[in-house]
């Protein structure tokens, strides 16, 4: 079994692989008790938002990692994964903008992704 920040760091290297754009990892425990981080990504088409979930899905299942649950908003412009400690947003530009998630989550801590994913 992974620990919060295993599979927060797992979701964000499988999301930039699925070419996931502009991702965002944030510590939320200190500011909230739904999760330990919260990862948000944009993804350029509703099938896009979809493929990069699948993925992120499939690849923490092989891992041993249980999903709780996921939900899909507006035919994919949203999709949100919840495995618990880590909870993963991906979103089209126009949803990400319009729910503007960063902004909520503004006293988060960001975690730097330079050491996460390799180029």
């Amino acid at each position: 079994m992974l620990t919060a920040k295993e599979v927060a760091y797992e979701v964000t290297k499988t999301l930039d692989a699925k070419k996931g754009m502009d991702i965002k990892l944030l510590k939320i425990d200190k500011v909230s008790s739904l999760a330990d981080y919260f990862i948000i990504c944009t993804g350029t088409s509703n099938t896009h938002v979809k493929t990069l979930c699948d993925y992120a899905e499939y690849t923490l299942e092989q891992l041993g990692e249980t999903m709780l649950s996921r939900e899909g908003h507006r035919g994919n412009a949203w999709e949100l994964l919840d495995f618990g400690s880590v909870v993963v947003h991906v979103f089209t530009e126009e949803a990400r903008k319009f729910y503007d998630l960063e902004r909520l989550w503004a006293d988060a801590e960001q975690i730097n992704l330079q050491d996460i994913i390799t180029e």
